[in-house]
């Protein structure tokens, strides 16, 4: 954002005066069409056309240049070929204009040429502390009737309402307008990127977040310009209004080769990123276009849920199933009716009814029974929303649904969400339950949908808040294990060393001796008692395992000698150009599960977190949550719970449950030194055993990589 940017982007969204350099009367010109839309959205404050080509546009006297003006305009729309484009900021700015769009395209997106045409536009745009969006974009448009404003070249724009869209993409925001006026839903603000060279979706969300003619913010992104930045500013938009997003690329390319595990997981698993991002932040994701508009439909007409329990009525048995399956998937749950409401109900209606969650009525029942059993379901203390599917039947009209839907609506705070379907055309029913704030849509899960995003947000606002937690730690020890690796010339720390380094964080290890002798080895193995782990201390070998150099469960001194002898050849003929220190000899730990604990920082989002199921099959199961750092309390209990092997942890089959709380606070620990020690770039714990209850964790190899500037 430039330096002159306020937070609430006044100039380009509620500007009292805007010029378009670049209007036209040509058909086909984007300029030609940006004008007619600016004057024929009936904007409010004044639009001045300047280009030297024309006398007037769109019947508005055209000036020849920005310095023709009679004053400054406080709204700059830049329509003009790219090489120009710098000059006419330059124009802008002489004459006091505080904020551009550029519409343009034809600079980074295009190369290295057009990059550095798009260098000098952010320049001269800071010279004039002008705030800038774009370049190459579709514009923005404010439906504020105060306001009216249409800087974009769309054909038509959607009725007015409470949801703001921010998108990357100019082609797929165009689209999304006229799917918008498709589907009845109403905006507030829109507002294309473009290339972002200077408002991105971090100024847009804060700005939007204060914004308030905007209840929903949706953002459409392809990338992120600060992912750090987005976190603390989601974080604080999402406690007062939900934010929407759709990320697009879920690939997994990574650029370069890492050292550790977390660093490989990081890298393959970008997307995983990104939802950790979002979850942190309270952003709800969707994976498709039609979700996320489908969900801002229930959001934009103001509904809340006070928790996840859903009721579902129906008429006709396959939707109500259908509907229960989706829901499970969304995170509700369906509770069982109380038994004196089921009483009630098995009297009211027929006796084929299936008075059970869901419920389904059977076809014949009367309007009067339709409303009767939504009042007394809705009512439950066990419920918190409710999805009524029906199908219009000979004994109940279209009219007649939607009516009794109202009527028990009226006198509900809860949420209501319908579902019709019909051999014949529904809308106007479905218009009428829409504008008396009852959502419809055409099938179960696209209303089942939305109701688990109500949910999980409802969820977000209403968790418990814990601040970041902070342990002592030795700091002199820090320091040590630091000027080591700065005196040894290495930015990958053998075991002993990061050992050290995390020891002083509060992360325990089993007690090791080191050797560079075979009688060494065999000597510290009966001290420290056997059965012992024999592992290769080398500052160039990453994964120990890979070349021979590990040996575990030696139960005495000849196991130990033999296992020198082997491990020896081994890694030598696996890596004969590695630094070998010597062998570590470790009491070996019983029980308890693997598990592995990471940090890798990210040149987007910084330090990252990284839990998951460990061991050597670790990168091939992938079973890995992330979060950014720090990681808060209830996050570290998120993460651990969110790994598809959770149920190992807790128990199966009569194991003891893992020491759950201590692993959580190791996670904390890993998270703070993440935080302190920018120097550290990869971490692995792995494993870590996670012990039975109240036993604790004890991590049985470490693995740290310093950037490279630490050396």
């Amino acid at each position: 954002m430039s330096v002159g940017q306020s937070a609430e982007l006044r100039e380009q969204f509620q500007p009292a005066s805007v010029a378009v350099v670049g209007a036209s009367n040509r058909p086909g010109k984007v300029g030609t069409s940006l004008f007619r839309n600016l004057i024929e959205a009936g904007f409010r404050g004044v639009a001045y056309p300047v280009n030297p080509s024309w006398k007037s546009v769109s019947g508005v006297r055209c000036y020849g240049r920005v310095a023709d003006l009679p004053e400054a305009p406080e709204l700059g729309v830049i329509i003009v070929p790219a090489p120009m484009v710098a000059d006419v900021v330059d124009e802008l700015g002489a004459v006091g204009t505080k904020g551009l769009i550029v519409i343009t395209s034809g600079f980074r997106e295009v190369g290295d040429a057009g990059a550095a045409l798009e260098a000098e536009v952010v320049r001269r745009a800071a010279k004039y502390r002008m705030s800038l969006v774009g370049p190459n974009c579709f514009g923005v448009f404010n439906t504020d009737p105060e306001v009216s404003l249409n800087a974009t070249f769309s054909e038509s724009l959607p009725p007015r309402g409470n949801i703001a869209f921010v998108s990357q993409s100019g082609a797929l925001g165009a689209g999304i307008l006229q799917y918008g006026i498709t589907e009845r839903i109403g905006f507030s603000r829109f507002v294309s990127v473009g290339n972002r060279a200077g408002v991105d979706e971090n100024d847009l969300l804060r700005a939007l977040g204060r914004d308030e003619k905007t209840q929903v913010i949706l953002l459409y992104v392809e990338s992120l310009a600060d992912g750090r930045k987005f976190l603390e500013t989601a974080r604080e938009v999402t406690e007062q209004k939900p934010v929407l997003v759709i990320k697009s690329g879920r690939t997994a390319a990574g650029e370069r080769a890492a050292r550790s595990h977390t660093g490989s997981l990081a890298q393959s698993g970008r997307d995983q990123l990104y939802d950790a991002l979002f979850a942190q932040s309270g952003v709800l994701r969707a994976d498709t276009l039609g979700d996320l508009f489908r969900t801002a439909k229930i959001f934009s007409t103001g509904l809340a849920v006070d928790g996840p329990r859903l009721v579902i009525l129906t008429n006709s048995g396959g939707p109500g199933i259908v509907a229960a399956d989706a829901a499970i998937r969304n995170g509700l749950e369906l509770p069982p009716l109380p038994p004196a409401l089921q009483q009630e109900l098995v009297r009211r209606l027929p006796s084929i009814a299936a008075v059970s969650n869901p419920l389904d009525m059977t076809a014949d029942v009367p309007p009067q029974a339709y409303q009767d059993t939504l009042d007394a379901l809705i009512g439950a203390p066990e419920v918190h929303a409710a999805l009524v599917i029906a199908t219009p039947t000979g004994t109940m009209s279209s009219d007649a649904i939607a009516e009794a839907i109202l009527r028990v609506k009226a006198k509900s705070t809860k949420p209501i969400v319908a579902c019709l379907f019909g051999l014949n055309d529904l809308s106007r029913e479905v218009q009428f339950l829409e504008q008396n704030g009852v959502p419809a849509f055409t099938f179960p899960e696209e209303a089942v949908q939305g109701l688990g995003s109500l949910a999980r947000y409802h969820a977000w606002r209403t968790r418990p808040r814990a601040a970041v937690r902070t342990f002592p730690v030795d700091r002199d020890a820090v320091r040590a294990a630091l000027d080591w690796a700065t005196r040894s010339g290495t930015s990958v720390l053998p075991e002993y060393a990061a050992r050290s380094l995390l020891s002083a964080y509060g992360i325990q290890f089993p007690q090791v001796a080191r050797a560079t002798t075979v009688e060494e080895a065999a000597h510290a193995a009966e001290e420290i008692g056997f059965p012992v782990v024999m592992k290769v201390a080398s500052p160039d070998i990453s994964h120990k395992t890979d070349v021979g150099g590990v040996a575990v469960g030696l139960r005495d001194a000849d196991q130990v000698r033999a296992a020198w002898s082997r491990m020896q050849e081994s890694v030598r003929a696996a890596a004969p150009t590695a630094r070998i220190e010597g062998f570590e000899v470790e009491a070996q730990v019983s029980g308890g599960k693997e598990v592995l604990v990471g940090v890798q920082r990210d040149p987007g989002f910084g330090p990252i977190v990284v839990f998951g199921m460990g061991g050597i099959y670790v990168e091939v199961l992938r079973d890995v949550t992330f979060r950014l750092a720090p990681v808060r309390p209830l996050s570290a209990q998120h993460m651990v719970e969110s790994v598809k092997a959770f149920p190992l942890l807790k128990g199966v089959r009569g194991e003891a449950p893992s020491d759950l709380p201590a692993l959580q606070e190791a996670i904390e620990r890993v998270s703070q030194l993440a935080v302190e020690l920018p120097q550290v770039s990869e971490l692995d714990l792995n494993p870590l055993i996670v012990r039975p209850a109240g036993k604790g964790v004890v991590a049985v190899d470490a693995r740290v990589v310093l950037a490279p500037s630490s050396k």
